[in-house]
């Protein structure tokens, strides 16, 4: 009797280059109605950056630390804000994840969800950590997904 093979491939849904278009220009526009200068990055389901706008004057250490919050929000689901009351009661996990690259722990990162399947992250990098994350926000509203 033959065994039936594993499976070698899975098939993944990730937010299409319009798609992501789409919201990082939304995110810019937000930020211009604020008055701030943002980076704003955009990652697949699995951290790898699917697309980047940099507004001029922007802070350029920001422009890392935007892709981090988009890695951030795709890899774990949940907006980088969240650490905050995650991590306020283990203090070993606070020690820990700081030593962890590519984490980001403050707002400004939002995971892309879609039809209830985690698509991408979007991360912004540049004004407070709460308009981040409106301007993160405003981009998932261009698209339909906040």
């Amino acid at each position: 009797m033959a065994t039936q093979s594993p499976s070698v491939s899975v098939n993944q849904p990730v937010i299409s280059a319009e798609a992501a278009h789409q919201a990082l220009q939304a995110a810019v526009a937000h930020a211009r109605e604020l008055g701030i200068t943002i980076n704003v990055a955009i990652t697949d389901r699995a951290g790898v950056l699917a697309g980047f706008l940099r507004m001029p004057g922007a802070f350029l250490h920001s422009v890392e630390i935007a892709i981090d919050k988009a890695y951030t929000s795709a890899s774990f689901g949940f907006p980088t804000a969240a650490w905050k009351d995650i991590l306020k009661d283990d203090e070993i996990l606070r020690a820990g994840l700081a030593e962890r690259p590519r984490l980001v722990i403050f707002g400004g990162g939002l995971p892309i969800v879609a039809n209830g399947t985690r698509i991408g992250g979007i991360g912004v990098s540049g004004g407070s950590a709460e308009q981040d994350e409106e301007c993160a926000l405003a981009g998932l509203k261009a698209i339909g997904l906040a």
